[in-house]
């Protein structure tokens, strides 16, 4: 309680932490997934429940009073601590369980996945297994919410995602490529290739896929800056098993992980759209929660991290 006796809302700590970092009420707002109205009755809120202001409204960016600047590292401390003993209570009520969380990517969860984890089996006692399988963009959020414990996904260098950015730690765990591919016409030779003088029909990955991050930030690196204007994009989807049936049923030409393919290729089913070329090194990783995790889980990252992954 505060002064009155005013009940306070966590997430209008949530709330002032956004706006602190932004300066701006209706960035801040769109952050939070709330309408500018109701941000400001949050803020206002909050600052009646100190007592004091703790932003000056009568510039831009929106600054930070003096106490406002007192509150701010404070309130950090508080809701780490929080977090933290969130984590805590849920890794004690699920300690005899053991129980494991992870968000895969579609196609490593189809492929990488199920492998990796019988290899890591054999080494460690892990318990039930909570798997959720959905784009990059999903096991982001899945772990940027703390709702899940490591996320599986492709990674490369030159293309961060959130979890980079953010600074979650992270083990390679092996190492992918993405082959353009496509389903072959009656002389073995690709339906549509790369190279052959003409804009080929291309199955393009949407912008919730981190493939799709990876090879729209690679494409003028790898292959030139006028690459992506000579495609001709004619499906869309986040799901390389989506894009990998398309393929095969002909329909144009798509980068696909060759642990996805590699059957595809050696069958004749799918072959190589660009001659050996045009081709992007990917890393398979694994990303883990920044907080203290249960021990079972810090069991299985102490084991990654010795280099015995299983991959």
């Amino acid at each position: 309680m505060g002064p009155g006796n005013r009940p306070l809302d966590l997430e209008w700590l949530e709330d002032f932490l956004a706006l602190a970092e932004s300066g701006n009420f209706s960035r801040a707002a769109q952050a939070r997934s709330i309408a500018q109205p109701a941000f400001s009755r949050h803020i206002r809120s909050l600052e009646e429940w100190v007592g004091v202001d703790l932003f000056d409204r009568s510039g831009h960016p929106t600054a930070l009073t003096a106490a406002g600047k007192r509150f701010q590292p404070l309130l950090q401390e508080v809701l780490a601590g929080l977090e933290a003993a969130r984590i805590k209570a849920r890794a004690a009520h699920d300690l005899d369980a053991a129980s494991l969380s992870f968000a895969a990517t579609h196609v490593l969860s189809l492929t990488f996945f199920p492998r990796w984890l019988g290899s890591v089996e054999s080494r460690l006692s892990m318990g039930p297994i909570q798997t959720v399988s959905d784009s990059s963009y999903a096991c982001e959020d899945l772990m940027l919410q703390r709702r899940v414990q490591f996320v599986l996904c492709h990674g490369h260098a030159g293309a961060p995602g959130r979890l980079d950015d953010t600074g979650y730690p992270v083990q390679r765990l092996s190492e992918d490529v993405l082959v353009p591919v496509s389903a072959p016409d009656a002389n073995g030779a690709p339906l549509h290739a790369l190279g052959a003088g003409q804009s080929p029909s291309v199955l393009a990955y949407s912008d919730a896929s981190g493939l799709g991050r990876i090879m729209r930030a690679m494409q003028d690196s790898e292959f030139g800056k006028d690459f992506a204007a000579s495609l001709s994009i004619v499906f869309t989807a986040h799901h390389a098993a989506l894009l990998r049936t398309m393929a095969l049923e002909g329909r144009g030409l798509a980068w696909l992980p060759m642990s996805l393919v590699a059957e595809d290729l050696r069958s004749g089913t799918l072959v190589d759209a660009g001659a050996g070329g045009w081709r992007v090194p990917v890393d398979i990783r694994l990303y883990r929660q920044q907080a203290h995790m249960a021990p079972v889980a810090e069991a299985l990252w102490a084991l990654v991290s010795g280099g015995a992954s299983g991959a």
